[in-house]
């Protein structure tokens, strides 16, 4: 990577951290009643049943180890990919630290894993958004450790996987901006319906059990995050391209380039 390629990166990074650091100010500043607010894309700390918080923990651990060992062999394999990477994790941290509030004492945020998801694949997207939930939950009192398990699952493992499988799917068949469009906010909306699910799952209604709970969560989301993915969409979109326009290099060398 030539020293012009790696100021560019440099820059791009350090606007998405700065703007990271803005939005952990600004919520470090706001009520503790605004901070986390259930039902939240991140479920909040404590909110679920200590049965299924390990539950989540187990299901996402292979994940976690298959992501470990992928990123592991990318760094060594491809070490001019460890801006990029960093751009990513930027990318996600800020999106996801976006809380909007929603209806009925909720809040809803974009995600920001469908780029990475692209670049890198699921797993490597697995380990990064993790440990983007992680630093959110001890920055922010966004999520949670005891739900960090279970949002991981929706947010770095369903919706990269969704994300990946679109992108692998229709690239090729349709312009490269629109399956980055689809894949970004298709992602976004697989990471609420996976939190639904949860939710469901750990408080089903009495009278309708875990499908009138799945519906009356999935409602609530919907209203803020429909509008939110398609933004989120257009977002990655101008993110990716700006990727194009100096990091051939790079997208060459993950095999992703258009």
């Amino acid at each position: 990577m030539t020293l012009p390629q790696k100021l560019r990166w440099s820059w791009l990074l350090a606007a998405l951290l700065a703007l990271g650091v803005h939005s952990t100010l600004a919520s470090s500043v706001a009520p503790a009643s605004e901070r986390e607010i259930a039902p939240a894309m991140h479920i909040m700390e404590g909110f679920l049943p200590p049965g299924w918080a390990i539950f989540w923990f187990a299901a996402a651990i292979p994940f976690w180890w298959l992501g470990y060992r992928r990123l592991s062999q990318l760094l060594s394999q491809k070490p001019e990919t460890r801006l990029l990477l960093g751009v990513v994790g930027a990318f996600a941290f800020v999106l996801s630290a976006l809380k909007i509030p929603s209806v009925t004492g909720s809040s809803s945020h974009p995600t920001g894993t469908g780029l990475g998801a692209i670049l890198f694949g699921p797993l490597v997207m697995s380990l990064i958004g993790t440990v983007v939930l992680l630093f959110q939950a001890l920055l922010l009192a966004h999520g949670g450790l005891t739900t960090l398990g279970a949002n991981a699952f929706s947010m770095a493992i369903a919706g990269p996987l969704v994300a990946a499988g679109i992108w692998q799917g229709l690239r090729g068949k349709l312009a490269t901006g629109v399956v980055v469009f689809l894949a970004a906010a298709l992602a976004d909306w697989a990471t609420y319906v996976v939190t639904s699910l949860q939710l469901a799952l750990a408080y089903p209604d009495p009278s309708g059990g875990i499908w009138a709970s799945f519906l009356k969560f999935g409602a609530v989301f919907a209203v803020t995050q429909i509008p939110l993915a398609i933004s989120e969409g257009v977002l990655t979109v101008i993110i990716f391209k700006a990727i194009q326009n100096y990091g051939q290099t790079e997208l060459r060398a993950l095999g992703a380039e258009a």
